[in-house]
């Protein structure tokens, strides 16, 4: 039986590498081209050198008429992030495996690929990085320039920082990826520029890929470096806090948006935040009504509480059914409020008006089924007062997004007066409002300095609930209708008819 053996792209990025190309060629170990394990072929993408670089590397490739390698030239530059993200669609489209990017230049040792490539085809990792900072001291003995270094250093312990991540170096161009990790993330939306590498690596991180650091040598000769310092640094640094900002749901880009339906949808515990208000909320051995109860979280941690929940949804999961006392799969907005027979102590409306098309339609409805129970109603929803939407207006910017405040799905935006507006028109007393921190643990996870700001958003939300609440939370109780007032009032007078004697005065009742 002959095993089939992984598909290796060894892709070389190249812009004017005329004296350099031939040789990184050449020194690729002859055992990788004939490996029992893998099939290795090159693709050499020249992105548009006015210099010689591309015929160089056609005319190896004619000389060794026995190796595969592909060479394409870019008829218009891409930069070298644009340059990458042809050679991974090259490999995707093209069946392979695993796909190693090495440099034109010769910065990086060819003769590592077979340690690069090992951790991936083991199932050890799924990406692969040739790091020259595990031994930060080796760098410099590489003729590493103590500027880069000094940048190297500080640009991946911020990085670290931001993205909650323990990598010895972000800036490393040496790389390799199971082109399945490719496959799972947008990279198409990356920048062009050399800040592709680390959108990349945020991609990696963010969708839990495991990342291998090996130790490669450090080689700086005469090859030119076309990164621009200043401007390099500043993009990764916006870019890495773009990804935490984007997780809040305050921006979007589609570079980092990986969530499909229903997986953006998590519990916000062991922290200031709706979900935790609404949990604490609600007493035991109460039964609880969750509209739009999604994929059943809530149902799970009510359960643990001893409450029981009717959850109510368009496509309710397996563990909503698990966990729920009953379950109606329907449309909250339209569906027959009377299939409700039970009685209700707390209605759970967490993160639904903004998606409704008539939230007054809506809150009309559940007044005239509820108001002579008088359940306490739980309604959270996201404050488009807060303050990075403010500013963000103020500088021309209102960017919806996958969640968040500006979720592409919210069909209405609230303000606290906006909403105690409305649930005061539709018949509803306030009972209790309060401004919700940002999930800052959904950004940074969670960490020390995620609990910290936290802590600061809550001091915040005192000096001004309206600026500083990332979410609003009211709960309310319906007023009882003018048909359930009426009927009130007969059954009070008929209660009292019965005590009034047959002859005498009234007065003596």
């Amino acid at each position: 039986m002959t095993i089939k053996k992984s598909r290796v792209l060894i892709f070389i990025v190249c812009y004017h590498a005329q004296d350099f190309v031939e040789s990184v060629l050449e020194r690729i170990p002859k055992h990788i081209w004939n490996h029992e394990s893998y099939d290795v072929e090159a693709l050499v993408i020249d992105d548009q050198s006015s210099d010689q670089t591309y015929y160089k590397a056609v005319d190896y490739g004619r000389r060794h008429h026995n190796l595969k390698i592909t060479v394409f030239y870019n008829s218009k530059n891409q930069g070298y992030g644009g340059n990458q993200k042809i050679g991974y669609h090259y490999a995707i489209r093209n069946g392979f495996d695993i796909v190693v990017l090495l440099h034109g230049d010769g910065q990086y040792a060819p003769e590592a690929l077979e340690d690069m490539i090992a951790p991936i085809l083991n199932d050890e990792a799924d990406v692969v990085l040739g790091s020259r900072m595990i031994s930060k001291g080796d760098a410099i003995k590489g003729k590493m320039p103590i500027y880069k270094w000094i940048g190297n250093v500080s640009l991946t312990l911020m990085q670290n920082f931001i993205l909650n991540s323990n990598l010895a170096e972000f800036h490393t161009g040496y790389r390799a990826f199971r082109v399945t990790a490719l496959t799972s993330v947008p990279f198409e939306y990356n920048s062009d520029y050399y800040d592709f590498d680390t959108d990349i690596l945020i991609q990696m991180l963010d969708t839990g890929k495991r990342i291998k650091e090996i130790s490669i040598s450090t080689f700086y000769g005469e090859e030119v470096s076309r990164v621009r310092v200043f401007k390099y640094g500043w993009l990764i640094l916006k870019s890495s806090i773009l990804s935490r900002v984007i997780k809040l749901g305050i921006l979007y880009h589609p570079k980092f948006d990986y969530a499909v339906e229903n997986s953006i949808y998590t519990l916000k515990l062991g922290y200031p935040s709706s979900h935790s208000f609404a949990l604490d909320s609600v007493h035991s051995d109460s039964m609880v009504l969750d509209l739009g109860c999604g994929p059943g979280l809530m149902a799970r941690e009510l359960s643990k509480k001893g409450i029981k929940t009717i959850s109510v949804d368009q496509f309710v999961s397996s563990l909503g059914r698990s966990h729920s006392f009953r379950v109606i799969q329907a449309d909250i907005e339209t569906f027959d409020l009377d299939e409700i027979s039970e009685k209700i102590d707390t209605i759970f409306i967490l993160d639904v008006i903004e998606h409704l098309k008539s939230p007054e339609s809506f809150l009309y409805r559940m007044r005239e089924k509820f108001c002579g129970d008088e359940p306490e109603f739980i309604i959270t929803t996201g404050n488009i007062g807060f303050l990075p939407i403010r500013l963000g207006l103020l500088f021309g910017q209102f960017n919806y997004g996958k969640r968040g405040i500006l979720d592409l799905t919210h069909t209405r935006l609230f303000t606290f007066y906006s909403l105690r507006r409305l649930l005061m028109q539709t018949g509803y007393e306030i009972l209790e409002e309060r401004g919700v921190p940002a999930p800052f643990p959904l950004a940074f996870n969670d960490s020390k300095f995620s609990r910290f700001l936290v802590q600061v958003n809550k001091l915040l939300i005192r000096i001004s609930k309206p600026i500083f609440s990332y979410q609003m939370f009211f709960v309310v109780k319906p007023r009882p209708t003018l048909a359930l007032l009426l009927q009130q009032a007969k059954t009070a007078s008929e209660r009292l008819s019965q005590k009034i004697p047959a002859t005498g005065k009234l007065g003596d009742v």
